[in-house]
């Protein structure tokens, strides 16, 4: 078999092996870019690589040095490319942004393809590694580490029966939250009255504690806690 072949097999194989891996781990967690879509960004950015690689194959009939493709080109063009697609993984939700480590995972998958593309193996092999560690290591860690945790509340009464703003802020401390800040909005049919804010505590538990007492209040007709983070 011709030796060029066999290159191309090994950058091939390593692209979507290293893809697949990372893809694993967001798709073990839920998220909408997953397993297949990290494996193509990966493959697909090593094969786009290998075109500058292989020039001399594909432009047979004049000497290599008459046109020479730039492959740091290449590169910056499948970037680009890779920016529409990681846009494509972050949604709004409220206030809350969501998706951004998924696209951020999906930028470095195709940096990643871009080396082996090139048989820089070494750093692309080092780069899925530290890439998983990130992922996985990172979230334990981040998940130990004291901080706030926010979220979006809303709280719906009857109009004519709603809860005074103070009872709804010592409600509130009562549970540990402090309130950010405050919004007001009476629904367009006149019937209902809502409050809006973004809550913050130091204990991500007390969100459900706060949901159960919201239950159990006759008085309120409908609420949301949305917390926030990716």
């Amino acid at each position: 078999m011709d030796t060029d072949f066999i290159i191309i097999t090994i950058h091939l194989v390593g692209a979507l092996t290293a893809g697949g891996i990372i893809g694993l781990e967001r798709s073990f967690h839920g998220r909408p870019a997953g397993f297949r879509t990290h494996t193509l960004v990966c493959l697909a950015s090593s094969l786009l690589m290998l075109v500058t690689l292989y020039q001399s194959k594909w432009l047979p009939a004049m000497p290599i040095d008459t046109i020479r493709v730039d492959p740091t080109r290449m590169a910056q063009g499948i970037m680009t490319g890779i920016g529409f697609l990681g846009a494509g993984v972050i949604f709004k939700e409220g206030l809350s942004v969501r998706g951004l480590t998924t696209a951020a995972s999906i930028w470095i998958t195709a940096a990643i393809g871009i080396l082996i593309g090139v048989g820089f193996y070494f750093p692309a092999i080092l780069g899925t590694i530290l890439t998983l560690g990130i992922l996985s290591v990172f979230r334990w860690i981040e998940a130990k580490l004291p901080s706030h945790c926010y979220a979006h509340h809303t709280i719906r009464f009857d109009r004519s029966n709603a809860m005074a703003e103070e009872q709804v802020r010592a409600l509130l401390a009562n549970h540990y939250f402090t309130v950010a800040n405050m919004s007001y909005r009476v629904s367009d049919d006149g019937l209902s009255f809502e409050y809006l804010m973004v809550i913050r505590s130091d204990d991500r538990n007390n969100m459900s504690t706060l949901a159960e007492s919201l239950r159990k209040l006759g008085e309120v007709r409908a609420f949301s806690i949305s917390p926030t983070g990716d």
